[in-house]
């Protein structure tokens, strides 16, 4: 009888082995390449979830994110009504980023894009953080794989879906005025961030931005008459809405006696640290919007492109979120629940099971 021992966990093991229903790794050493692609959840669809093109301590690390990203995504798709289940993958940066264009950079998009297409459809990725346009179309055209965002960016379609959400809970708060007269505060002001920014300004909201590139920052208040303030000070600053528009879990049980906002809304993944945080701004008068059902407007125009939809239709899928954002909110207070919980009750409506909470 051959004994098999099993290998002792370390630090680089896989998080959540059971955690969704695929987790695969993906290696190869001629062009440096470490991935981990999660299919978190195939019951609407093929999964859809963009690519991450970062540095990771550890395969534990990387393997965590992309799982819980590939569950958030299932969410997204759920509560926006789209054909498609939950998926992320992320590939491992060590070293300088290779130039865009550059050969290094197309090699390894190319054995990635061999990789996903091994799926045979069952995943299907996208931009993300540290990924271009040109990173999806090499993955389909060298890679052989479909792709989403190869074409178009979804950053500004994203943009308008949170300023649809925050203006759906600003009426909710404070009657049909929306922002105007607001103080929103956006932490992070990158593509996205810059874009919400701009559009709350438009609504006639007093704008102050945050980001790690303070000249960037700086420039965008200039062009808005608004002001700054530093990224770690950011979620507590004296604001109506605060938008998280970078960083993950900016929101943790320790923070939220300190959060001054009475409104969070924002594009930022996972904004919450613990679910039990919902229930902790409930207690503090705090209204959170889910940043799963705020930041679909990406997902809806890459579905909205694939459908054939024109551009109105797009966009009008968009600005539905301030409406289910607004139905969502009224759930909430006559049930008195939290936000969260009534949008993963509509998620468990459309999965057919009950999503973990």
């Amino acid at each position: 009888m051959t004994t098999v021992t099993p290998p002792t966990p370390t630090a680089d093991a896989i998080a959540e082995p059971w955690a969704s229903e695929q987790t695969i790794t993906c290696r190869d050493d001629r062009v440096g390449r470490r991935a981990v692609i999660a299919i978190d959840d195939t019951t609407l669809g093929p999964g859809f979830g963009g690519v991450r093109y970062r540095a990771y301590p550890s395969t534990e690390a990387a393997a965590r994110e992309a799982q819980r990203l590939a569950a958030a995504m299932t969410l997204k798709h759920a509560l926006a009504e789209l054909p498609y289940g939950g998926a992320k993958s992320v590939v491992v940066l060590d070293g300088p980023v290779p130039a865009p264009s550059s050969p290094e950079r197309r090699a390894l998009f190319a054995r990635f894009g061999e990789m996903v297409a091994r799926t045979a459809g069952t995943y299907i990725p996208g931009v993300d953080m540290g990924t271009l346009l040109e990173d999806m179309q090499t993955i389909r055209d060298d890679g052989g794989a479909r792709a989403f965002c190869d074409e178009v960016s979804p950053s500004p379609f994203t943009a308008r879906g949170v300023y649809a959400a925050m203006r759906a809970a600003a009426v909710h708060e404070h009657g049909e005025g929306g922002l105007d007269g607001l103080h929103v505060v956006v932490q992070g002001v990158g593509s996205v961030g810059e874009e919400v920014a701009r559009l709350a300004h438009r609504d006639g909201a007093r704008v102050t931005v945050a980001d790690i590139d303070t000249a960037r920052a700086q420039a965008l208040a200039t062009e808005l008459g608004g002001q700054t303030v530093a990224t770690q000070a950011a979620p507590f600053a004296e604001a109506d809405v605060f938008a998280p528009c970078a960083v993950a879990r900016v929101v943790t049980r320790e923070a939220i006696p300190r959060i001054r906002a009475r409104i969070i809304a924002g594009a930022a993944n996972d904004t919450l640290d613990t679910p039990d945080c919902a229930e902790a701004l409930r207690a503090a008068g705090i209204t959170y919007v889910p940043d799963f059902v705020a930041n679909a407007g990406g997902v809806i125009q890459v579905h909205g492109g694939v459908a054939g939809w024109s551009d109105a239709e797009t966009l009008a899928a968009v600005d539905r979120i301030g409406t289910r954002v607004g139905e969502l909110l009224e759930t909430a207070d006559t049930e008195g629940i939290t936000p969260l919980e009534a949008a993963l009750r509509r998620a468990d409506a459309a999965l057919g099971r009950t999503v973990a909470r």
